[in-house]
Order: structure tokens, then sequence, then C-alpha cells
């Protein structure tokens, strides 16, 4: 045990010190029962000591974490621990209260707006909202999270799967990962996560690549979209006349050829702002991709469907509210992207195909997956690896040039 100022200085000083074998305590020379305490493992945590007024042995109650918690804030919460404490008040006691009636359904919520709304990208939190309502909190939400046992996650996870398999272990991973945020901020108790060790579903990668054909007839289909349009029968317009045929906008049109061009994602393309493309350099830049923020070069074509794109507001992409003050940008491409595809015979072709189809296009062509990976903007390039059964045929179709060439001077078959 030592006795220390506690500062930023003095704590981030002991922190950056050789690891001790066992835990250290470090104690405040000016509030008494305020410290901090290093393990073996490298970790540090504030705590404060008191004792009840009804008497008994000193209490501890953890504060936080060094890093996560600054000295200063550490501090106050610990003089607010000691007061209230004597005035009898046990704050030790009022929070396993609090954790003993914490929901699943209040813990994960508490994660996605302290934690993933915070740290994270706004549409992960989003993304989490959607698991919370439709699959935790109808299964789980109730539960006591502290309660909350192995066998009650795998009896939910299977009846999540009978409508949605892959949500269903997106859900579990939520899951698992609220119980690891609430043991460090002591919403619940270290050592509790029912969610792991659920056995999930086996997920399939579903990519598809369209072949030279296919982009051939999806072409045609959105040349025929944005000229004379299709027939309610193709749009699925219930109430148009019969005969009428709708004409999509070019915005339309031209987000699909982007995506197909550039290799990029939809989002990335529907929140894309003119103010972020320099077309004389054929340079786009995205400050909050899927990845963080990435430049993507834009190939001569792409640069010809972006002069061609009316620029009616702040998106390339025109939304319905283009050009008002309260601008957004669109949504999403579902019943545009549905006509088209019903009308080049491509049904169950997923846009997010037309980026796979990209990568595979340059994989074929001989472009090393490094190439392919930083094109496509990957952050990991265990990720480009999908692409390495196509990146082998070049080298494939070279080795069968060299091969028959000497086979025909040694005069094989």
């Amino acid at each position: 045990m030592a006795q220390v100022k506690i500062t930023q200085t003095s704590v981030s000083e002991i922190m950056e010190s050789a690891i001790p074998n066992r835990t250290t305590f470090y104690f405040d020379k000016d509030l008494p029962g305020f410290g901090f305490y290093r393990t073996p493992g490298g970790t540090g945590t504030f705590f404060a000591e008191y004792r009840p007024v009804a008497g008994g042995s000193k209490k501890r109650i953890k504060l936080g974490r060094v890093g996560t918690l600054k000295a200063n804030e550490a501090r106050e919460a610990a003089r607010k621990a000691i007061a209230n404490a004597a005035l009898g008040k046990d704050l030790a006691t009022d929070r396993a209260t609090e954790r003993a009636s914490l929901t699943v359904k209040e813990l994960v919520a508490a994660y996605i707006e302290e934690y993933v709304g915070i740290k994270k990208k706004k549409s992960s939190a989003d993304f989490y909202r959607v698991m919370l309502s439709k699959h935790i909190g109808p299964h789980l939400g109730s539960c006591k999270a502290v309660s909350l046992t192995r066998v009650e996650v795998g009896r939910a996870h299977t009846k999540m799967s009978k409508t949605a398999k892959v949500s269903a272990n997106r859900a579990i991973s939520l899951l698992a990962a609220a119980y690891v945020w609430g043991a460090k901020n002591e919403l619940i108790p270290n050592g509790i996560n029912p969610a792991h060790g659920i056995d999930l579903n086996n997920e399939e990668a579903r990519e598809r690549f369209l072949t030279e054909v296919e982009m051939a007839r999806l072409g045609e289909a959105m040349r025929e979209a944005e000229t004379v349009g299709f027939e309610a029968k193709v749009t699925n317009a219930k109430h148009a006349p019969k005969g009428q045929r709708s004409i999509m906008h070019p915005s339309v049109t031209g987000a699909i050829r982007l995506i197909m061009l550039t290799g990029c994602r939809l989002r990335e393309i529907l929140h894309l702002r003119w103010s972020e493309v320099n077309l004389d350099r054929g340079i786009a830049y995205l400050p909050d991709s899927k990845t963080g923020r990435k430049a993507v070069i834009l190939s001569a074509a792409a640069v010809a469907v972006m002069r061609e794109m009316p620029q009616v507001g702040e998106y390339v992409v025109a939304g319905d509210s283009a050009g008002t003050p309260d601008e957004k940008p669109r949504a999403d491409l579902k019943r545009p992207w549905t006509a088209i595809c019903k009308r080049a015979d491509l049904e169950g072709l997923r846009i997010h195909d037309l980026r796979h189809s990209f990568a595979s296009v340059g994989a074929w062509s001989g472009l090393g997956l490094p190439v392919i990976g930083k094109l496509l903007g990957h952050a990991d390039a265990k990720t480009t690896q999908r692409y390495a059964h196509i990146a082998d045929e070049p080298a494939r179709r070279a080795a069968d040039l060299i091969a028959d060439q000497i086979s025909t001077a040694i005069g094989g078959k």
C-alpha cells in the first residue's frame, strides 16, 4: 500500500511504470478512502472505501477503470460515496439492488445509447436498435439481466432462427457485447455473460458475381427505365392505369451505375455530397464510410456518369427533399432496383452483389488482391481473400499459354 497525491499525472506515471507482480493499492493523501489499484494484468481501477454508519467492516466500491474515468472525476465520485456513507446511505447496497433490478432490455439499450451511439457509427447504433426491438426485446427483454441463463438465451436464439437465422446470430452477438460492457461499467457483476457459448447458425457467404451477359441485360434495363420507362406490371404500381409507363429519375439509375463502376457500398453512394467530389481529379472523399475516412478513385466512366447526373441538391443522388433547407439523403433504392432486376430477369440479385462483381472483374483481369482491397476500401486484407480463387485465373491462363507452347515444341499431345 502506498500513499500518493492522486492526479491525472501521477496516475499516468504509475500506469506507465513496470507492471507489478501482484495487485498494488495506492491511496490518496488528501481524501481518506479514495484510491486506485493496479493488477498484474496491467489494468487500474479507482475505488472508494468507507465504513457504514451502522458499523461493521469497511466496504469498497469500484468507481471505474483508469482510462475510462479521469482522476478528478474519480475523486468527485469517491467524495460523494464517502459523504453519503456518513449520512447513512450505503452506495454499495444501493448499487447491488439496482443491478438486481436491471432487465436485459435496459442493459442492451444502455449499451447502445451510452457506448455504441457515442463511440461507434450512427448506422451501427440504428442497426442494434432494430435487433433489440425485433429480437432481443420480445424474447428476453423482460428478464432480469443478472438471472438470465445460457439455456434461456439458447431457447430464444432457436425461436429467432425460425424466421431470421442471420439476424438471430447478430442479436446474440449484440447481447454478448452488452454484457461485457455492462460488467466493465458495473451495471452487472463480473463473470456473467449467458450469451457466450451459444451455438450460432451456420452462415454461408452470399456472394454472386454478374457475368458480362447479365451486366448487359442490367444496362439495357436501366436505359429503358430512364428513357421510355416500365409498365405498371413491371414496376408493381398497383393503381397505375393500364398501359401507363413509369420513367425513373436519372439519379436512381446513376446511383446504380456508380455502385457498379466504383465498387462502393450503397450508403456510400447515397450519402455522397457534391462537395466531397472532385471530378477534375477523379476522386471522391468519403468522410464516414464503414471503415472510416477514405478516398475513392473515380474512373473515367464513373466521372462521365456523375457529369450526366442532375445537380439539384447537396447530394449526388437526389432524394425527394433535394434542394430544400432540410434536405436528407435518399433512404434506399429498393423499389426501382426490384423493377430493374425484374426487367433484366435478374430477380434475387442484391445491390451489394454489384460490389462483389466489381471486385471479381478486377481479380479476373489480373489485378492483385492488395489493389482490389484498396479500391474497395477494405480495412483488413483478410476480407479481400474471398476473391483469391478468381485472382488465380489470370495465372492459370498464363500457365496454359506457356505450357501449350512448350508442349508443341517437345511434341506433346
